[in-house]
C-alpha cells in the first residue's frame, strides 16, 4: 500500500515546520517524499512590505540551507519548497491569499508567516478551518486565545513584552533624563499588536508602576501626517514616549516630526516596541544623530545564522523528534504534546497552549 505525503497523513502537524508522518508506511512515504511544501504569507506590498520582505528572504535563506544539509532527515532526506503568497495592505487581501494557496496547493501541510498581527488573525480564520498548522511571529494575545488548535506563536505575547519593556523604558527614560518617569505617553496605531500591548498598559499596568498616561493618540496606518500627534506630546511633555507602530515609514515620519519640534536626542525618551525598530533601513534612513539603538535578545537556540528564520529551523528539530516519539493522532496537533523531562533544549517541550515557552524576545528601546 502507498502512501502520499499530505495534511491528512501528517499526523501531529506541522508546528515551526514539523513534519510527522504515522509510523505505519513511513519508510515507503518518506522514500516517495521529493518535496515538502509549506505556505508563507507576507506583506509584500504596502506599507508593510519591507518586514515581509525581510521575512520572506529569512525564510528562502532557512530553506537553502535545510535542503543543502540533507533535507528533513525524517522523511528520508525531503526537500523543503516554500510557496509564498502576498498578504498585501489588508486584512482582506491577506485572507484570499490563503485561500488562493489552499485551492492552488493542496498538498500544502502547513504554513508560516503573515508578519502583521491583523493579517494572521484573517490567514489562520481560513487555515484553521483546512486543518492547516499554522507558524508565526505575530504576537497579538488574540491569535492563540481563541481555542484554535492548528495556530502556533514562536514570539512573546503582547501583554509578556509589555510587561518587560516598560521596566526598561522607565530605566532608559531615568538615565537620559536624570529623574524617575511619573508621565507616559503613547502613539500607536491600531492594527493588532499594538491594540494587544497597550491594553494591559492602560487598564491598569501603567498604575501600578505609578505612571500617569497624559498622551494617548492612536491612529490607522498608513500614516499620513504625524504633527497632530507629535503636537500632543509637545503639549503634554510626557516624561518618556512609547512608540508602538507596525510599519517602518510610520515609525519614520513620527521621529522625524519629534526632531523637527525639538523634542529628540533625549529631550523626550522614547521606547519602540515593535519588528519596525528592527529593520536596517532605519538607523540608515534616520541617521545616528537621531537614533540610538540598544537591543537586548533572549533566545531558546543559540546557533549561527538562526535569526535567518527560526520557525523551519525548530521544524527540522520537531521532525526529528516527534517521528522518533511516534505517532499522534490527527487532529490532536503539536498543541496537545506535552513536555519530556530532562531534555530542556527539546523543541517540543517548548510550546504550551499553543505558545513558545522559551521565547524568541527582541526588544529594540529607542532614545531619540
Amino acid at each position: 500500500m502507498k502512501h502520499r505525503i499530505t495534511r491528512r497523513s501528517v499526523a501531529a502537524g506541522l508546528a515551526a515546520g514539523a513534519f510527522v508522518l504515522p509510523k505505519v508506511g513511513l519508510r515507503t512515504a518518506a522514500a516517495q517524499a521529493k518535496t515538502v511544501k509549506i505556505a508563507s504569507i507576507a506583506p509584500l506590498s504596502g506599507p508593510w512590505a519591507r518586514q515581509g520582505q525581510l521575512l520572506r528572504m529569512g525564510t528562502d535563506m532557512a530553506m537553502e540551507e535545510i535542503n543543502a544539509n540533507g533535507g528533513i532527515k525524517s522523511l528520508g532526506g525531503a526537500k523543503v519548497e516554500v510557496i509564498s503568497a502576498d498578504a498585501g495592505d489588508s486584512t482582506e487581501k491577506a485572507k484570499n491569499a490563503a485561500q488562493r494557496l489552499l485551492a492552488d496547493q493542496p498538498e500544502l501541510i502547513g504554513g508560516t508567516g503573515s508578519w502583521l498581527s491583523s493579517f494572521t488573525l484573517a490567514v489562520t480564520e481560513v487555515t484553521e478551518r483546512a486543518q492547516l498548522p499554522w507558524l508565526t511571529l505575530s504576537y497579538s494575545d488574540a491569535i492563540t486565545n481563541r481555542g484554535f488548535k492548528f495556530i502556533f506563536q514562536t514570539s512573546p505575547t503582547a501583554d509578556r513584552q509589555a510587561e518587560q519593556t516598560v521596566p526598561t523604558a522607565l530605566k532608559l527614560a531615568q538615565a537620559a533624563t536624570g529623574k524617575t518617569p511619573k508621565t507616559v505617553g503613547i502613539i500607536m496605531d491600531n492594527t493588532a499588536s499594538p491594540v494587544s500591548f497597550a491594553k494591559p498598559l492602560k487598564e491598569g499596568g501603567l498604575e501600578k508602576m505609578g505612571l500617569k498616561l497624559t498622551v494617548d493618540q492612536v491612529y490607522t496606518p498608513p500614516l499620513s501626517d504625524a504633527t497632530p500627534l507629535v503636537d500632543k506630546v509637545r503639549s503634554a511633555r510626557p516624561d518618556f514616549l512609547l512608540l508602538l507602530t507596525s510599519a517602518m515609514p510610520d515609525c519614520k515620519q513620527v521621529l522625524e516630526k519629534l526632531d523637527e519640534f525639538k523634542l529628540s536626542k533625549g529631550k523626550v525618551p522614547l521606547v519602540g516596541n515593535g519588528a519596525p525598530f528592527g529593520s536596517p533601513e532605519l538607523l540608515k534612513t534616520i541617521g545616528p544623530e537621531l537614533l540610538e539603538v540598544q537591543a537586548g535578545r533572549e533566545r531558546p537556540l543559540a546557533g549561527p545564522g538562526e535569526h535567518d528564520h527560526p520557525h523551519l529551523r525548530i521544524g527540522v528539530q520537531l521532525a526529528d523528534r516527534l517521528v522518533e516519539r511516534g505517532p499522534q493522532r490527527l487532529g490532536e496537533g503539536v498543541h496537545r504534546l506535552r513536555p519530556i523531562e530532562g531534555d530542556v533544549r527539546d523543541p517540543i517541550a517548548r510550546f504550551e497552549q499553543n505558545r513558545f515557552k522559551s521565547h524568541l524576545l527582541l526588544t529594540f528601546p529607542m532614545v531619540n
